[in-house]
Protein backbone atom coordinates (compact mmCIF):
# COMPACT_ATOMS: atom_id res chain seq x y z
CA UNK A 1 0.00 0.00 0.00
CA UNK A 2 1.47 3.36 -1.00
CA UNK A 3 1.78 6.75 1.00
CA UNK A 4 -1.20 8.96 0.22
CA UNK A 5 -1.18 11.89 -2.23
CA UNK A 6 0.54 14.64 -0.53
CA UNK A 7 1.85 18.36 -1.15
CA UNK A 8 5.05 20.34 -0.03
CA UNK A 9 4.39 24.31 0.87
CA UNK A 10 6.77 26.76 2.32
CA UNK A 11 6.11 29.01 5.11
CA UNK A 12 7.72 31.44 5.15
CA UNK A 13 8.59 34.89 7.81
CA UNK A 14 10.42 37.40 7.49
CA UNK A 15 12.03 39.82 10.29
CA UNK A 16 14.11 42.80 10.07
CA UNK A 17 17.11 40.94 9.32
CA UNK A 18 16.56 37.76 7.21
CA UNK A 19 14.03 35.55 5.99
CA UNK A 20 13.07 31.51 7.55
CA UNK A 21 11.78 29.56 4.88
CA UNK A 22 10.38 26.30 6.26
CA UNK A 23 9.44 23.52 3.34
CA UNK A 24 6.67 21.52 4.97
CA UNK A 25 5.38 18.18 3.82
CA UNK A 26 1.57 17.93 3.60
CA UNK A 27 -1.56 15.45 3.32
CA UNK A 28 -3.49 17.07 0.19
CA UNK A 29 -6.10 18.40 2.51
CA UNK A 30 -4.33 19.93 5.25
CA UNK A 31 -5.42 24.15 6.00
CA UNK A 32 -2.61 26.81 5.67
CA UNK A 33 -2.78 26.38 9.60
CA UNK A 34 -1.69 22.50 9.60
CA UNK A 35 1.28 24.26 7.22
CA UNK A 36 2.23 26.42 10.18
CA UNK A 37 2.26 24.25 12.64
CA UNK A 38 4.25 21.63 10.68
CA UNK A 39 6.54 24.63 9.86
CA UNK A 40 6.45 25.38 13.72
CA UNK A 41 7.56 22.14 14.47
CA UNK A 42 10.72 22.47 12.37
CA UNK A 43 11.64 26.10 13.00
CA UNK A 44 14.64 26.95 15.74
CA UNK A 45 13.37 28.67 18.84
CA UNK A 46 12.74 31.93 16.87
CA UNK A 47 10.16 34.53 18.31
CA UNK A 48 7.70 34.00 15.94
CA UNK A 49 3.81 35.28 16.37
CA UNK A 50 2.80 31.56 15.43
CA UNK A 51 -1.06 32.06 16.54
CA UNK A 52 -1.05 35.54 16.34
CA UNK A 53 0.51 36.55 12.94
CA UNK A 54 -1.80 37.15 9.70
CA UNK A 55 -1.33 34.49 7.04
CA UNK A 56 -1.37 34.57 3.70
CA UNK A 57 -0.41 32.67 0.29
CA UNK A 58 1.55 34.71 -2.37
CA UNK A 59 1.11 38.45 -0.55
CA UNK A 60 -3.04 37.60 -0.62
CA UNK A 61 -4.15 37.30 3.08
CA UNK A 62 -6.07 33.71 3.68
CA UNK A 63 -7.68 32.29 6.39
CA UNK A 64 -6.13 29.08 8.33
CA UNK A 65 -8.52 26.77 7.51
CA UNK A 66 -7.85 27.52 3.66
CA UNK A 67 -6.58 24.64 1.93
CA UNK A 68 -3.65 25.74 0.09
CA UNK A 69 -2.11 24.25 -3.10
CA UNK A 70 1.24 22.28 -3.54
CA UNK A 71 3.98 24.05 -4.52
CA UNK A 72 2.16 27.59 -2.04
CA UNK A 73 4.27 29.94 -0.59
CA UNK A 74 2.61 30.28 2.85
CA UNK A 75 3.44 33.72 4.67
CA UNK A 76 3.13 34.70 8.03
CA UNK A 77 3.17 38.42 8.35
CA UNK A 78 4.45 41.29 10.74
CA UNK A 79 3.03 44.35 11.57
CA UNK A 80 5.16 47.25 9.83
CA UNK A 81 6.47 50.12 12.03
CA UNK A 82 5.54 52.89 9.28
CA UNK A 83 3.10 52.61 6.22
CA UNK A 84 5.09 52.28 3.11
CA UNK A 85 3.27 55.07 1.35
CA UNK A 86 4.44 57.41 4.54
CA UNK A 87 7.54 56.56 4.75
CA UNK A 88 8.07 57.27 0.78
CA UNK A 89 6.45 60.75 0.96
CA UNK A 90 8.54 61.66 4.55
CA UNK A 91 11.86 60.50 2.28
CA UNK A 92 10.44 62.61 -0.82
CA UNK A 93 9.65 65.66 1.45
CA UNK A 94 13.53 65.72 2.57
Amino acid sequence: MSAPPGKRCVVAYATGLRQLLLPVDLPTDASIGDAIEAARRLAPHEDIPWESAPAGVFGEIRSRSDVPADGDRIELYRPLRQDPKEKRRSRSRH
